[in-house]
């Protein structure tokens, strides 16, 4: 698969996240399978292109390539600046936040408000293509199926898009009205791969190697993207690549080796927040990895009161160690209702 003139490994996708999908967690995601991460949402304000978080989302030291950034905002020049400003730090492809629900995104027209003004939508697509194409990097789109259940336009944006020059799209398969609630549906998403020539990438739901195949059926769609699925399971990457391949399920990691993968995450995730943010940022992931683990809940509510690093990490080390003396391997992720629910409700609290 390719995006623009990159080639890509497979067609296993990291989908952006805001407060998760930090270069810590995309470059333990690629190194367990996933062909391609989007960066956290980049906002285009160029008032806080000096803060300490724009700072962070816009390090990418160490990360292989394609180097992929998402921006958002409202005007079309302060857009296309944007994306100037992030190629000029390393950005290889840029992608535009069309699918972001989050209130505080949208009540500013931002994200899948964009949606509701097409003329708009076309004309920071238009902007941000133009200073792209000219520094030979491609541009691709994030988008919901629509603002509401009587306002799905995914079909009409992705030919308008795909006309100005968007070289992959992808599509959650819900309306902004749905947020993260009820179920993501397939058909437009399909209508979409239908309805234009460039990549089409679908997301939403797809939370096992079994779903992943389900839903490349049912869209012809050309990848997957896997969001709040991979929280705390990064290795589901490897094995959808496996089941796909194979036809047979990949064995769960050892639990050695989610202690491994764990604490090399936490390292990496300090030394780009540093010790005060950086461990409190780092309980969400410690969250996500123990959550279906035994004694994982109050285990979480324990990391929630150590305030360094050191502590984090040792005890991290000694509740996997004692997990590894009872078990061999972690037990196979169940993607439950509650589960997703709490998932839900740390990366929204994280936007």
């Amino acid at each position: 698969m390719h995006i623009g003139h990159f080639a890509l490994p497979n067609f296993l996708f990291v989908a952006p996240m805001a407060g998760v999908t930090d270069r810590p967690f995309r470059q333990l995601c690629k190194r367990l399978g996933a062909g391609y991460a989007v960066s956290e949402m980049v906002t285009s304000r160029p008032d806080l292109r000096d803060s300490l978080k724009t700072v962070r989302r816009t390090n990418h030291v160490g990360e292989p390539g394609p180097i992929a950034v998402q921006i958002a905002g409202t005007e079309p020049q302060t857009m296309a600046d944007a994306a100037v400003f992030n190629v000029e730090r390393g950005a290889q492809i840029i992608d535009i936040n069309m699918g972001c629900p989050a209130k505080k995104v949208c009540n500013k027209w931002a994200g899948s408000a964009l949606m509701q003004d097409e003329g708009l939508a076309l004309e920071i697509v238009q902007a941000v293509v133009n200073v792209c194409a000219a520094r030979n990097v491609p541009v691709t789109l994030k988008m919901r199926t629509g603002w509401s259940h009587d306002h799905k336009n995914a079909v009409a944006l992705a030919r308008a898009f795909e006309g100005a020059g968007v070289q992959m799209l992808a599509v959650h398969g819900r309306t902004r009205e749905q947020g993260y609630k009820g179920q993501a549906e397939y058909d437009t998403i399909a209508a979409v791969k239908v309805a234009v020539c460039i990549p089409v990438v679908a997301n939403g739901d797809i939370d096992s190697p079994e779903k992943a195949r389900e839903v490349l059926q049912a869209t012809g769609a050309d990848a997957v993207m896997i969001g709040r699925a991979a929280q705390g399971r990064p290795w589901i990457f490897r094995e959808i690549s496996y089941f796909l391949a194979t036809g047979k399920p990949l064995a769960p990691p050892l639990v050695s080796e989610v202690k491994r993968l764990l604490v090399e995450h936490l390292h990496d995730h300090y030394s780009l927040y540093g010790e005060f943010v950086g461990v409190r940022s780092a309980r969400k992931h410690i969250g996500w990895y123990v959550c279906e683990l035994p004694g994982g809940v109050a285990f979480r509510d324990h990391m929630n009161t150590l305030e360094s690093s050191a502590e984090q990490v040792t005890a991290v080390e000694c509740y996997l160690d004692d997990l590894n003396e009872k078990m061999d391997r972690i037990p196979a992720r169940e993607q439950t209702a509650n589960v997703r629910g709490h998932n839900e409700m740390l990366t929204e609290n994280a936007l």
